[in-house]
């Protein structure tokens, strides 16, 4: 239940705070006096969106927060922990409005987001806001009124899970399809470019490696006659270089023993007769390595050229691109297999999620058959209770051709509200005040259900009055032992009925204006409130009578 509110800064509202008692609390007011305030208020703090024009002072921060009783259920107590938020003490809940328009949220003065915020007061306060009952024309309302009564929350619950994911897997496998549609038009086109790649047996370096052997064998008679030129020259018949070498360090070494000198000389021309023999050797065997062979040299220009011309062709620069594109090819390829493999796992999985998913719409749908008849009973009994004597209620159930979050089951509810005519769609045929009738019995009903600790009608008899007044708030006040009800009612017959009467009214102060306050009323100040409903804005003496015998009924 909601033990206090506390406004701060909202709207009319400067500074509000409030207790309140179990059962059947009763809100009244003018016309004007700040009842929708108070609403919206309360909206807010439960998560509804936050307009930094609602600010009465725009510098000042907005604060809505309410003291709830835990109603310690192990979904709520779970929600909790998974936030790290004491699930054994009452519950606090804190709106912060900044001028700025941001908004932050509290349950226990742990920060928590807004979602959050809105699945923890789902489960504790319902509040029915003003012509809410425009909502019984829609089939998604009327299903979840028929599975709130069947006991439906934990088996929709999983349908939703499992729907939710099988959508998701669907739109995976959808566009994992196109990709591989996609893949293979390529594939065709890629795998002749690979194996041409493949074919051509490519190797890291190969192509300089060609073009340096190219250019040996195309000038390799020149390079082979240059070569031994330069053995001839340095070794013939006639004329040895390396032997006067010889020569002349031994003749250097005769006088070495009379000329110091003369050591270094020898030792020097030595050494170059060494080189000289060490170069002689290496161009003879340079000489005979070169191969003059048309053959080869046509059999490397043509190697060279494939190899540039799929340089061209890929718009590569070097042949270790060309092998990095080609190991790319081959893994496009087996990426390709991987995502038929992919694709096949993925339609399992699908498939397995639509058998469950039948299966479990099925079972919603078995259920909602087996509830509608007594569901419709019960209905049509509460309905009659409220001067409806001759109203019949049929809940019309079929099986949908799609599925939706909630199943394939469509519902229609159908309404006559006199004797001998026939049932048609709520929504075409019944009144504003029959509507608010109808409303308020499926909330009776439901409010048994659901567990709900706090229930907030906001104007639910509108279209109503007089006996029909008289009998709703029974209800309401039957509904009230088993639950927290507020009322906020425009009906004499609604407002004398609750524990508890609380007066939304304006001051105005100079210099500050317009502020919207509450304040309990008992006693005589409830019976002329009462009386004010009754009578208009002059009170008389009927009206006072009339409003203590309410009081006292």
């Amino acid at each position: 239940m909601l033990k206090s509110l506390i406004i701060s800064n909202y709207a009319l509202i400067e500074n509000l705070e409030i207790d309140f008692p179990e059962g059947l609390i009763i809100i009244t007011g003018e016309t004007g006096a700040g009842k929708s305030i108070l609403m919206g208020a309360l909206s807010l703090l439960l998560g509804n969106k936050a307009d930094p024009e609602t600010l009465k002072n725009p510098e000042k921060n907005c604060v809505v927060e309410a003291i709830f009783s835990n109603p310690g259920d192990r979904e709520m107590r779970d929600l909790l922990v998974s936030e790290g938020i004491d699930a054994d003490s009452d519950l606090i809940l804190r709106r912060l409005i900044t001028p700025g328009g941001k908004s932050r949220s509290f349950i226990n003065d742990q920060p928590v987001t807004l979602q959050f915020l809105k699945s923890i007061s789902g489960k504790i306060v319902d509040i029915h806001a003003q012509h809410q009952h425009l909502l019984l024309g829609e089939s998604r309302f009327q299903l979840s009124v028929l599975d709130s009564y069947a006991g439906n929350g934990t088996l929709l619950k999983k349908y939703s899970e499992v729907h939710r994911l099988l959508i998701e897997k669907e739109t995976q496998l959808g566009k994992l399809i196109k990709e591989v549609e996609s893949i293979e038009i390529e594939n065709e086109f890629n795998a002749y470019q690979l194996k041409q790649l493949t074919d051509a047996t490519l190797k890291e370096g190969e192509l300089e490696e060609l073009e340096s052997e190219f250019k040996i064998l195309s000038n390799a008679e020149e390079i082979k006659i240059s070569l031994q030129t330069i053995s001839s020259l340095i070794e013939n018949e006639e004329f040895s270089v390396i032997a006067n070498l010889k020569e002349a360090s031994a003749v250097a070494g005769k006088i070495s023993s009379n000329f110091s000198s003369a050591n270094e000389l020898s030792a020097r021309l030595e050494s170059c007769k060494i080189e000289l023999k060490d170069i002689l050797d290496e161009t003879e065997s340079l000489a005979e390595s070169v191969i003059i062979s048309p053959e080869r040299a046509s059999a490397v220009e043509e190697r060279i050229s494939d190899l540039y011309k799929l340089l061209k062709k890929h718009h590569l620069s070097n042949v270790t691109e060309l092998i990095s594109y080609r190991d790319s090819l081959a893994e496009k390829i087996d990426n390709s297999d991987m995502s038929k493999e992919a694709v096949e796992k993925l339609k399992v999985e699908v498939d397995i999620l639509h058998k469950e998913r039948t299966k479990l719409a099925d079972k919603l749908h078995s259920i909602r058959e087996q509830n509608i008849e007594k569901f419709s009973s019960t209905v049509r009994s509460v309905v009659r209770d409220l001067e409806m004597p001759y109203a019949e209620f049929i809940t019309k159930l079929e099986k949908g051709d799609n599925y939706s979050d909630t199943g394939y089951s469509t519902i229609t509810f159908l309404f006559s509200a006199n004797k001998n005519i026939d049932a048609r769609e709520l929504n075409k045929v019944a009144s504003g005040g029959e509507l608010s009738r109808i409303m308020l019995s499926l909330k009776s009903i439901l409010a048994k259900g659901i567990g709900m600790p706090t229930m907030i009608f906001d104007e639910i008899d509108t279209g109503v009055s007089g006996r029909i007044a008289d009998k709703m708030g029974s209800l309401i006040m039957e509904m009230a032992k088993e639950m927290q009800i507020f009322a906020i009612t425009h009906l004499p017959q609604i407002a004398s009925k609750g524990v508890c009467h609380l007066l939304v009214y304006k001051e105005i102060e100079d210099n500050i204006g317009t502020k919207t306050l509450i304040k309990r009323i008992e006693g005589d100040e409830r019976k002329k409130e009462i009386a004010r409903m009754l009578s208009g804005t002059k009170t008389t003496t009927a009206a006072l009578a009339n409003a203590q015998e309410l009081l006292e009924n």
